[in-house]
């Protein structure tokens, strides 16, 4: 007897699934899925001004991965990567993932296990509380090392690093530059990114 595959769409917003559901569900195009602490969280996509700010930090990571090989293994732009985080029954795709290993060479649990150094979330009307409140604390759970908020409405950047099993927490804002163990030399600019946005 074959398995029945569930299949999501706009009316499922705030339906609970199980991660292993949720995971393995078919969804209708058009919108964006995530789920949320065992919730399904159904969201548009995006406007222009949210994917202009992502090919701003887009930029930035491939220029520097452009001069300093060897540094980032892959970086993986808005839904080409996800983590599957059990402990929170969440799914998330972040707006660019940094990772600096290779991924497993097995490829049915690599999202569960696979953890990018850095994520990388731009605030959106709908994302903000899934963004301040629920992905911090996922995924510093899930292994991430450095989690950066780039909010163009209050035109800050809130950088979360790692430190004893916890988050440091520190706000720049334009015109500083950001910089990371993580990305030597790196010298990011929020400033950049915020005013793609425009």
């Amino acid at each position: 007897m074959l398995a029945t595959t569930t299949r999501l769409g706009p009316a499922d917003h705030g339906r609970t699934m199980s991660l292993a559901e949720f995971d393995h569900a078919e969804a209708d195009a058009g919108f964006r899925y995530e789920l949320s602490r065992g919730v399904v969280t159904v969201v548009e996509v995006p406007n222009p001004s949210h994917l202009a700010m992502q090919h701003a930090v887009l930029r930035q990571l491939y220029a520097y991965d452009a001069t300093r090989p060897g540094v980032i293994q892959l970086i993986g732009p808005s839904g080409s990567s996800k983590m599957l985080i059990e402990h929170f029954e969440s799914e998330r795709h972040p707006d660019v993932a940094v990772y600096k290993t290779a991924p497993p060479t097995d490829n049915s649990t690599a999202w569960a296990v696979w953890v990018p150094e850095l994520a990388v979330e731009i605030v959106s009307s709908d994302s903000r509380h899934r963004d301040y409140d629920e992905k911090p604390d996922e995924y510093l759970q899930f292994g991430v090392q450095e989690y950066w908020i780039l909010d163009a409405e209050r035109a800050e950047m809130l950088v979360h690093r790692r430190v004893g099993g916890r988050w440091k927490k520190q706000i720049v804002k334009p015109p500083e530059l950001h910089t990371t163990h993580l990305l030597p030399d790196l010298q990011f600019s929020c400033e950049a990114v915020f005013a793609a946005a425009k």
